[in-house]
């Protein structure tokens, strides 16, 4: 068991990537805090992985509020030992023209996915420095490598998220930390499944014909699984990756190469 003696947390782990990270995170001997914003759901995704894997427990988490990343940090320490990973998997988006993009929708999206990514990596450092060890992956997007249209918060803040990434890396590296980035494309996830029918319009194209439209534009012609960015993610984790730091990982299928 690869990551056997660790604790790792992973915020956004009631669905989609999330949960796959913390699946087989908890397959591989760690025991895991699983926060979510959705209380109930990280209950029952947490009882589900336990059930099967191991030690796995769930945390209410609004990634956008320091006193709750504190708490859950705080908390997750007490119940499972000294973290060592952290994940941040919790993230939104919204397909919409940008002259249709509100104020509030700019805010919202980066206050999730890069205000909470740097929060939570302040509550990671903050606890991992002392002992110097620890691994933190970010998940930015193949959308934080190359711009998109009707995508600009979300570009913005994945963006964003590569340089924290970069900039935070090269500062822990003397200390025995190390802070990478994943950046998968198209996964077939409840919050992509969400954005379905505004991706046909934006394209002017059916909803039942976007997989097609998409396919088309990867080279190995497939969309990425939830458990393949686990298993990059468990790389990350895990001693194999003990010189690997400030790093933007692509898993796109070639659609995206640098």
């Amino acid at each position: 068991m690869r990551l056997k003696d660790h604790v790792a947390v992973v915020t956004g782990g009631a669905s989609g990537i999330g949960a796959a990270i913390a699946t087989r995170f908890a397959r591989e001997g760690a025991r895991v805090a699983l926060g979510d914003l959705d209380a109930a759901a990280a209950e029952r995704r947490a009882a589900q992985i336990a059930s099967a894997s191991g030690d796995v427990r769930a945390w209410a988490l609004d990634v956008t509020r320091r006193d709750d990343v504190e708490r859950v940090a705080g908390e997750a320490e007490a119940a499972l030992g000294p973290i060592s990973i952290w994940v941040n998997c919790a993230g939104m988006s919204q397909i919409v023209p940008f002259l249709d993009c509100s104020e509030e929708l700019w805010d919202r999206t980066l206050a999730v996915n890069l205000k909470g990514i740097f929060l939570c990596c302040q509550a990671a450092v903050r606890r991992m420095l002392p002992r110097r060890r620890g691994s933190i992956i970010n998940l930015s997007s193949q959308s934080g490598k190359v711009g998109n249209s009707q995508f600009a918060a979300y570009c913005a803040s994945k963006f964003g998220v590569i340089g924290l990434t970069q900039s935070l890396a090269v500062e822990v590296a003397p200390h025995g930390l190390r802070v990478n980035a994943l950046c998968p494309g198209i996964v077939p996830t409840p919050m992509w499944d969400r954005q379905t029918a505004d991706y046909a319009r934006k394209r002017g194209i059916k909803p039942e014909e976007v997989r097609g439209y998409l396919l088309a534009r990867i080279p190995m012609a497939r969309v990425c699984g939830p458990e393949e960015v686990a298993a990059a993610a468990l790389f990350l984790a895990g001693d194999d990756a003990s010189y690997v730091t400030g790093q933007a990982i692509n898993l796109t299928g070639g659609a995206v190469m640098h």
